[in-house]
């Protein structure tokens, strides 16, 4: 049954989908006239929805940049989807969008149906999100301030604590940001160095975007450099062990990103860096293979420990 309302609401749909949509083009979608077409689209602005039309050849409407209505019809799938997605926030350690994610979920909460809101307030009840103790808090504002100087092609300086606490000045041209293993990284250009160079956001201070522009390498993949240099980023510890496992079992025991890895006789050669070496001993012990410490002494130093505390639990 013909229902006009129904066919304003979907001008409205297509306009949201669409950065710009033709009136011949809405015509045909609906199969009505322009002329009716132009009725629905003033109908949408007596709703006060900010619809811009341009006339003559090659003429469109649009919705008014940055204008968008919340979607308030959701699928049981969806609506579950957004709710563990608010609460997943936490995992990538950006604590500043706490008060945004409780907020966001009672907006969605107020405008669900009721059989919807009790689905979410189950998955509230039942399903347990926790942080990793590899999660490092970081600065929203500072993920911001990188990704818009990325879409933009300029420069960012800052100060940067490394793992030796040392602070330096730097200017970077950034080629890409990654969350991986629990922190955020920026990989891009260092002035300083004059060559590649990935810097932890959340040793980052004094961020500011500059106005010296640059060109990003058009091939640039961050997952792929990183694949070839987080082993190598700085650490606190230079990590160089030997597993009695075969390559191929190793390699379904770490994320690849994290370590280099190579067969040497019966086993594995691991390099990497770590700041936390009690969690990375106690990571390698879960493995139960036998273990070569090269170095550094302090992981040495970890396993006594651990084993130590085995040895006090066991006697209690």
């Amino acid at each position: 049954m013909y229902d006009p309302i129904m066919r304003v609401l979907t001008v409205l749909e297509i306009l949201q989908a669409r950065e710009r949509v033709s009136g011949a083009e809405l015509a045909e979608r609906l199969e009505v006239n322009t002329r009716t077409v132009q009725r629905y689209i003033a109908r949408l602005q007596d709703l006060c929805i900010p619809v811009e039309s341009m006339r003559g050849v090659g003429g469109y409407y649009r919705l008014k940049p940055g204008f968008r209505l919340p979607p308030l019809m959701f699928t049981d799938e969806e609506a579950l989807a957004l709710t563990l997605g608010l609460r997943a926030l936490r995992q990538l350690g950006l604590s500043a969008f706490a008060p945004a994610t409780e907020g966001a979920a009672a907006k969605i909460e107020r405008v669900l149906p009721a059989d919807l809101r009790e689905s979410v307030q189950t998955v509230e009840e039942v399903v347990a999100l926790e942080p990793g103790p590899w999660v490092i808090s970081t600065s929203a504002e500072s993920l911001l301030c990188v990704a818009n100087a990325i879409r933009l092609r300029r420069r960012v300086a800052f100060a940067y604590t490394a793992y030796n606490e040392s602070v330096s000045e730097r200017q970077v041209e950034p080629y890409g940001v990654i969350h991986l293993d629990g922190r955020w990284y920026v990989s891009g250009r260092c002035l300083l160095r004059q060559d590649l160079r990935t810097f932890r956001l959340d040793r980052i201070s004094s961020l500011v975007l500059r106005e010296e522009a640059f060109e990003r390498p058009t091939d640039f993949d961050i997952r792929t450099y990183l694949h070839r240099s987080m082993p190598f980023v700085q650490s606190a510890h230079a990590v160089d062990v030997w597993l009695d496992l075969p390559l191929a079992e190793a390699q379904l025991q770490f994320a690849l990103y994290r370590v280099a890895m190579r067969a040497e006789g019966s086993g594995t050669a691991i390099t990497c860096g770590r700041d936390n070496l009690q969690s990375f001993a106690a990571m390698l012990l879960s493995m139960g293979c036998r273990i070569v410490v090269r170095s550094p002494q302090a992981l040495r130093e970890a396993f006594q420990k651990i084993a130590g505390h085995a040895a006090d639990a066991a006697q209690s």
